[in-house]
């Protein structure tokens, strides 16, 4: 009788070990953080908090450098055979990670009308990255559009109205003259506008072409149309801020320092990522505000940053746990928190409606611009084998802004490149 007893507290014991190790899921998650703000706390506070609410997970994030050293990383690590299940990688990757096979559309992993309702809480400016062929490969999270900043009292200094920032290509070119400030010398003391074109070049490049009513990629992401007319005379308009108006530095101006230069005087007007909200409103010793981006023929902004990814190596078990991660880190008081951190867009509207971020909004509007843009914007520039793709366009427009190289000749040569990648997915 004590035998039997003994093997049945035994089984008891190695049911409760095993139940155990089955609740226990471990999840790597790869993170760009070179993008905008002290990223790092603020995604290890969601984790805690995460786990908190569900002990049976535990998230490793590791902080992996920009947008593609991540994708780098996370795909070497991938073919290394590492416990990678998830990563927040650009949203315009979705066509490369696709074609290599990696990742698993979440249509596959939600299984309730719940989830289901859930996949299509998200604003659809933001799903137009997420979506090939029916099915969402990525949803948004760490997202924005391009916003312009601007110096209030330095608008105050130059006789302009701090409340009206400029509406249209020629309004921004006038503002941004009356701006632009030289010492007796005549060397320039504060720069009317910049607008960065290192890092993500092609990224503010679709604004202007888009601006000037022309998208640069086809939605299948198999063709470009770098050498249309409108592309290249959004490219002259670029070029002619800094070669014939004189109202913002030639040659290549830094992503990376452009805030610390807005912040330190150097230029009334900046372009920039939502992203950066936040801490412009913490670290500002002036006024300022937050505009859409100017028209040419109509307004405009691609959207822009990273979406969740959950990859196919991935258990069951794991997938669904990835599952339950990214739903709780996008749910709409998350989102909510995260936009008001971060400065990124809530990333679906029922954010806009919890206590937290209405208050936000109604005492800081600043912080409703880029979601009022999404109205206007589009889909970030991807194609297959995107990477290719954009270097040939960054190249050309770094050309044109150094002075190299004439719009038309530039495009043209990256048109031809792109079509030379390109062919074989068509």
């Amino acid at each position: 009788m004590r035998l039997i007893a003994t093997a049945m507290v035994f089984c008891l014991l190695l049911m409760m070990s095993t139940s155990a190790l089955a609740q226990n899921v471990n999840l790597t998650m790869y993170y760009p953080v070179a993008v905008g703000g002290p990223i790092t706390k603020i995604i290890d506070d969601m984790i805690a908090d995460f786990q908190k609410d569900n002990p049976g997970i535990t998230v490793q994030a590791v902080y992996a450098g920009n947008y593609d050293d991540t994708r780098t990383k996370a795909l070497a690590a991938l073919n290394a055979g590492e416990p990678v299940q998830l990563s927040v990688l650009f949203s315009i990757d979705v066509f490369d990670l696709m074609d290599q096979d990696v990742i698993v559309p979440f249509n596959d992993l939600v299984a309730t009308d719940e989830e289901r309702q859930w996949m299509g809480s998200f604003y659809p400016a933001l799903m137009e990255n997420s979506t090939v062929d029916g099915k969402v490969y990525g949803i948004p999270f760490q997202r924005s559009t391009i916003v312009m900043y601007y110096n209030k009292d330095a608008f105050r200094d130059a006789g302009l109205d701090p409340e009206s920032p400029p509406a249209t290509w020629d309004e921004m070119v006038e503002a941004a003259k009356k701006l632009t400030k030289r010492d007796a010398s005549g060397n320039v003391t504060q720069w009317g506008v910049h607008v960065p074109s290192s890092g993500y070049p092609y990224w503010m490049f679709q604004a202007f072409a888009m601006q000037n009513n022309q998208v640069l990629m086809s939605g299948d992401g198999t063709e470009v149309y770098f050498d249309h007319p409108a592309v290249v005379e959004s490219l002259e308009f670029w070029r002619d801020l800094s070669h014939t108006h004189d109202v913002m530095p030639r040659g290549v101006i830094d992503w990376g320092t452009l805030r610390q230069k807005f912040l330190e005087g150097s230029t009334a007007m900046m372009w920039h990522t939502t992203g950066n909200l936040t801490p412009v409103r913490n670290e500002a010793r002036f006024d300022f505000g937050v505009a859409m981006l100017p028209a040419k023929q109509r307004r405009g902004s691609p959207t822009g940053g990273g979406n969740f990814y959950v990859f196919k190596q991935a258990s069951a078990e794991e997938r669904k746990a990835a599952l339950q991660f990214i739903r709780w880190m996008t749910s709409p008081e998350r989102a909510a928190d995260w936009s008001i951190a971060t400065g990124y867009v809530g990333v679906r509207p029922d954010a806009y409606i919890t206590p937290a971020l209405s208050e936000y909004v109604e005492g800081f509007s600043a912080a409703a611009v880029a979601r009022d843009q999404l109205e206007y914007a589009t889909a970030e520039f991807s194609t297959y084998e995107t990477a290719r793709v954009k270097k040939f366009l960054d190249d050309a427009i770094q050309s044109v802004l150094t002075g190299q190289a004439q719009p038309a000749q530039a495009l043209q040569g990256a048109q031809a490149a792109a079509e030379r990648v390109l062919r074989a997915y068509k």
